[in-house]
């Protein structure tokens, strides 16, 4: 039985940049999340997709061990992303948006995922994230939410009402911004947190994380890349290594979230360097594990000597 179940999208997408291009690639914010995961824990996606999905799809998670019984099928067609990017890989623009199936998605989750440790609500529709919450007989440990700018610009009350009943939000640095109204990220994590979230995690892209608790903020760096081909999914990706990761330790202290931050942002550098989820699923113990350890070089430096009568000023 999954210890965590993601709901979210399973999409195709049509994906261009500066290092080529795909269509009909795998995808969705459920998909990548659940890859990232399945590393770390067992896993559960909740879904929905059309007639036209491949059947890639639905092998992809089972050899990664990721239970689908929660993705339903429809006679519609998947829900599509068409988006490129630029050489500023942080922007995608949006070339066109298929809702498809994903109009009529009612989530129906399966009785084995009533008793879950942990739930992901990932980037929806906030009425689909209450629905969900409001259909699980035990809140889970530790629920956390992902959202965007469109939810916020359009269905802010229900947004609202998602975040008094989680635990953790990630979202990137502009809808942070948006979502409080103020320009400091450091002001805005107040005015979000007292939304309901105890923990704001700020994704910021090529510039790394920000989190931010009740009495502390943690800062965790990207990987630097020599090569960067797709960064679509990469905070689905981040979102999925973080929560995968604490599920795992079965402990939602502050230790174990600064490191499942570096774990999340090691499964995102791993996304990036290759287009739809190639990047995400062949990854070694070994792999994982030395880009670990990169990270851990990143930060750490000899303590300082302690300041002197002699130094000016």
């Amino acid at each position: 039985m999954p210890n965590m179940v993601i709901v979210g999208t399973v999409a195709l997408d049509n994906i261009r940049t500066p290092f080529g291009e795909v269509r009909s690639a795998l995808g969705g914010s459920a998909f990548y999340a659940g890859l990232s995961a399945s590393y770390w824990t067992e896993v559960g996606v909740v879904a929905i997709v059309g007639e036209d999905y491949p059947e890639e799809g639905f092998r992809l998670l089972e050899r990664h061990g990721v239970d689908y019984r929660g993705i339903t099928r429809s006679k519609e067609k998947t829900f599509s992303w068409t988006g490129e990017y630029t050489y500023d890989l942080n922007t995608a623009h949006t070339l066109k948006t298929e809702l498809n199936c994903l109009l009529s998605f009612a989530p129906d989750l399966p009785a084995v995922y009533d008793h879950v440790d942990t739930l992901f609500l990932a980037n929806i529709d906030p009425e689909i994230q209450l629905r969900v919450l409001d259909s699980m007989p035990v809140r889970p440990s530790l629920v956390v939410c992902d959202t965007m700018n469109f939810w916020i610009e359009n269905k802010l009350p229900d947004l609202k009402k998602v975040l008094s009943r989680i635990d953790i939000l990630t979202i990137n640095e502009g809808e942070a911004r948006m979502l409080s109204g103020e320009f400091s990220l450091v002001a805005a994590s107040r005015k979000i947190t007292a939304m309901g979230p105890k923990t704001l995690i700020v994704k910021r892209g090529e510039y790394g994380v920000l989190v931010f608790g009740k009495d502390s903020v943690f800062a965790s760096p990207a990987y630097p890349l020599e090569e960067v081909k797709d960064p679509t999914g990469a905070g689905d990706s981040f979102a999925g290594g973080v929560i995968g990761y604490m599920t795992r330790s079965r402990k939602s202290t502050n230790d174990v979230l600064r490191q499942g931050v570096v774990v999340g942002s090691a499964m995102a550098s791993f996304c990036v360097e290759d287009f739809s989820t190639r990047g995400l699923e062949n990854l070694s113990k070994t792999a994982i594990s030395g880009r670990l350890s990169s990270f851990a070089s990143l930060t750490s430096y000899p303590d300082l000597p302690p300041l002197d009568a002699g130094m000016k000023g």
